[in-house]
């Protein structure tokens, strides 16, 4: 009885390791996703999906996405929550931090852009003030 209760903690911890250590999607899934550029603000990465094919359990900071093509889809969440969706070439969108598993549902490559954004978010710059104007030299 209590081999059988190891066991079985031991197999749920390792199918929640999977969910918890989920990593940097372009170390986990190179064939989907690359990087295009990166610095200490934002990092590019081009993603390509053929049709019907999904990726594994990842991870993004917060991020926008630009779809470069029309794409079907479905976001699987490590609770198992599914989330389909629907979007046409140049649709952007805004997604927090998160941890997905997607999927193209479609029957056409699916091509986005993905920006993650790194760091605190930036703040607005206090404008300069303004000098009163002086009178042009005679």
């Amino acid at each position: 009885m209590r081999a059988r209760l190891a066991l079985y903690v031991a197999a749920v911890c390792l199918c929640s390791a999977t969910i918890l250590w989920a990593q940097d999607a372009v170390k986990v899934d190179p064939k989907h996703y690359s990087v295009v550029t990166e610095n200490d603000q934002v990092r590019i990465l081009k993603v390509h999906y053929g049709p019907h094919e999904k990726s594994v359990m990842h991870s993004h900071p917060n991020t926008v996405a630009v779809f470069l093509t029309d794409a079907k889809g479905t976001f699987t969440f490590p609770d198992g929550k599914k989330q389909d969706f629907v979007v046409k070439a140049g649709d952007a969108q805004y997604s927090a931090a998160g941890t997905h598993l997607p999927e193209n549902t479609g029957d056409k490559d699916m091509e986005v852009i993905v920006t993650e954004l790194k760091g605190k978010t930036a703040h607005a710059a206090k404008p300069a003030k303004a000098e009163p104007a002086k009178a042009p030299k005679k």
